[in-house]
């Protein structure tokens, strides 16, 4: 076991229970060798296939057959990968992980950080860990062209949607969480295919968890992703527009109401009536040829003015409500507190004071 193990493990007062959950389509060419490389240090490794038309799944079961700490989920149809994640973060909730792990089965992501990544779980700061490609340049030059300006634009498109503006690698498959988190998630409600890793995060912006990135290297060899760059460029501006819609809703107006809110609200009627009022009058001036007062042209430009002032400031407070206190920290301290309450013993009832007085 290396050193960064057994710190790892000394981290707790019993050895951290720390499942691996590994989503399996169409990787029957590397995903032996990824689970290969996993450590002593997973107490279970749980691979769903996906209804693989490689027959990942079997192979896995007879490479591991003497494998305890390896079990085989079997989807009986192609659900996508973040339903199998569901499946399996399901499966490692019951059987009592401390912290649940992404790993792909492609071979890009290192089983061996995998135990850097669940540190700062452990050691109480942050609720959930993502791998960051992009801190090292040379690793950034070894991704391809396409992919990089991709997964530079949906990382932009993330942080807009979940809050989680301290994030530079949002799609990041590479990925451990809390047990007591995953328990608070509606998992039921997660994308079910590759929006999994984007939704993921809006959800955890919704309870207010903590995130925080670690610098890995990925490896591009002969893998294809099976996700269609133009899918994604087609989808994924819709589905981070719903999140994002939801998460203001949530976060300013449902659950609390402050300066931010207020802002918001000022700057979105201020910039509409200052364009549609600009634009009316320009149109107005352009089929009079008559030009537009001075009058006219400051009622149009202070409104947008002010309405783009008003949100970029509410930009500038969203980016300062990014979540800094872990929520499983807060969590442990409702149930002891509960427990506690359950626990201590009902108070003597009142002395009755209807009796006659001598």
């Amino acid at each position: 076991m290396s050193p960064s193990t057994v710190e790892l493990v000394q981290t707790r007062e019993h050895a951290p229970r720390l499942a691996v959950v590994i989503p399996c389509f169409k990787v029957r060419a590397h995903v032996v060798d990824v689970i290969r490389q996993i450590g002593p240090w997973a107490t279970r490794v749980y691979c769903v296939d996906d209804a693989c038309p490689e027959g990942s799944g079997a192979l896995i079961e007879q490479e591991f057959a003497g494998d305890e700490r390896v079990r085989v989920l079997f989807h009986e149809r192609n659900r996508g990968v973040g339903a199998a994640m569901i499946t399996g973060y399901r499966a490692a909730l019951e059987d009592g992980a401390d912290v649940l792990i992404k790993i792909d089965g492609d071979g890009q992501m290192d089983p061996r950080l995998a135990p850097q990544l669940a540190r700062p779980i452990l050691a109480g700061e942050a609720d959930y860990v993502k791998g960051n490609r992009f801190f090292d340049a040379g690793t950034v030059s070894a991704m391809p062209t396409l992919r990089l300006l991709g997964n530079a634009g949906l990382s932009l498109l993330t942080k807009v949607s979940t809050g989680y503006w301290n994030l530079f690698d949002a799609t990041n498959g590479f990925t451990a969480l809390h047990a007591k988190v995953a328990r608070e998630l509606p998992l039921d409600k997660l994308h079910p295919r590759y929006f999994f890793e984007s939704d993921m995060l809006f959800r955890l912006a919704i309870i207010r968890a903590k995130i925080v990135e670690l610098p890995m290297t990925a490896v591009y060899g002969d893998e294809r992703s099976n996700l269609s760059e133009l899918r994604s460029l087609l989808t994924f501006p819709l589905l981070h527009t719903r999140n994002l819609l939801k998460r203001i809703l949530y976060n300013y107006f449902l659950r609390g109401f402050g300066p931010a809110s207020l802002l918001l609200v000022a700057g979105v009627i201020l910039l509409g009536f200052g364009m549609v009022f600009g634009t009316l009058a320009w149109i107005g001036s352009a089929r009079s040829g008559v030009p537009a007062s001075a009058g006219t042209v400051m009622l149009a430009a202070l409104p947008t003015l002010g309405g783009f002032q008003s949100l970029l400031t509410f930009g500038l407070l969203d980016v300062m409500s990014t979540p800094t206190q872990t929520l499983h920290s807060r969590i442990h301290r409702v149930r002891r507190l509960q427990d506690q309450l359950t626990a201590a013993p009902a108070p003597a009832s009142l002395p009755s004071q209807t009796g006659s007085a001598e």
